[in-house]
């Protein structure tokens, strides 16, 4: 690497911002050996960003993206409600899924910028009840 960051940059587009911070997470993961299976795997009631493995392990990813912390940071925007949502959509991910069984695990991207060095990678961040 050349030691500058070579992200792109959006223009004011939330939603652009959201795609990039999902590819800067994904090439993050990546390089930390994990295979991403699926990106924005969505069923009604529920959403999962990334879907991975981790060897034998099924990783489903949240990516969240906060440049402001006076809400609370990346982090804090991942409610009880919100893991519910990622939790369903895992759910009808796996029952897709005929008949193999495989250890699963919930992580979280959390991203304070656009930046490789604004990543903190949190894993099994929370279980299903």
């Amino acid at each position: 690497m050349n030691g500058k960051d070579n992200t792109p940059r959006p223009a004011g587009n939330p939603a652009r911002a959201g795609e990039v911070a999902e590819e800067l997470a994904a090439r993050f993961l990546a390089a930390r050996g994990l295979s991403v299976l699926q990106r924005n795997f969505r069923c009604r009631g529920g959403e999962v960003d990334l879907i991975c493995s981790d060897g034998q392990t099924l990783v489903f990813v949240e990516v969240r993206l906060r440049r402001n912390a006076s809400y609370g940071g990346a982090g804090a925007s991942i409610t009880r409600a919100k893991q519910r949502r990622i939790i369903l959509a895992a759910e009808h991910y796996l029952s897709a899924r005929s008949g193999s069984e495989c250890d699963c695990r919930f992580d979280c991207i959390l991203l304070d910028g656009l930046s490789t060095n604004a990543i903190e990678w949190i894993r099994d961040a929370f279980s299903a009840p």
